[in-house]
This record gives structure tokens, C-alpha cells and sequence, in this order.
């Protein structure tokens, strides 16, 4: 499911910079392409429609990234802890202060 909706975030997510790379930042864009007054779907309705899908295209990127971080893969939340845990109890202490032998071996210490 994770990766469906994957898929479709990148499909939202083009479609979405193709609409406003169609828009023209001062109202042209797609509608200056129609200049005449006699057209079905005129000046205005087109930046109309390219508004709409713009809007439309980014709700439904909100709602499939909300979506799908409901539905992203977690592993067995007590094994990650346990690993973690693991690694802080082995771990050496940096500010620890090495011991060093305070007297010199003698023959007999050597010899066992």
C-alpha cells in the first residue's frame, strides 16, 4: 500500500509542476494561446480551470503525504530497542582513566 501511494505523491507531484509551469505569473500562461472572445472555454475561464487544478492537485498531495505516513513500513519496535540497548551497554566510556600496574612483576608473577 506504501508503495502505491508512493507512486501516486510523484504522479501528483508532476502533474502539479506541469499546471504551474502552464500558468503565466501575470495572467497569461495557457489563456493568452486564446485570443479570441468567440471560444467555449475563453481567457478567464482557462486561468479559472488552471487555478482549480492547481488548488485540487495540492490537496491531494496533502492528503496522500498525510496518508501515507500512516502507512509507512516499521520494523519490530523491540528489536531496534534491544540492538540499541546492546550497543549502549557494550560501549566504552571515553573519560574512563586507564589502570596501569602500580608494582613491577616480579619472576614469580611471571611464572604462573
Amino acid at each position: 500500500m506504501y508503495t502505491l501511494i508512493t507512486v501516486l505523491i510523484f504522479i501528483v507531484c508532476v502533474l502539479l509542476v506541469l499546471i504551474v509551469l502552464v500558468q503565466n505569473s501575470k495572467g497569461g500562461g495557457l489563456a493568452s494561446n486564446f485570443q479570441s472572445s468567440g471560444q467555449i472555454m475563453g481567457v478567464r475561464k482557462t486561468a479559472d480551470f488552471l487555478e482549480k487544478a492547481t488548488w485540487s492537485l495540492a490537496g491531494a498531495l496533502l492528503f496522500l503525504c498525510i496518508v501515507g505516513s500512516a502507512f509507512i513500513p516499521r520494523g519490530e519496535a523491540g528489536i531496534e530497542e534491544s540492538r540499541v540497548r546492546d550497543q549502549i551497554e557494550t560501549a566504552v566510556d571515553p573519560t574512563q582513566v586507564p589502570t596501569f600496574p602500580t608494582s613491577v612483576p616480579t619472576e614469580n608473577d611471571s611464572a604462573q
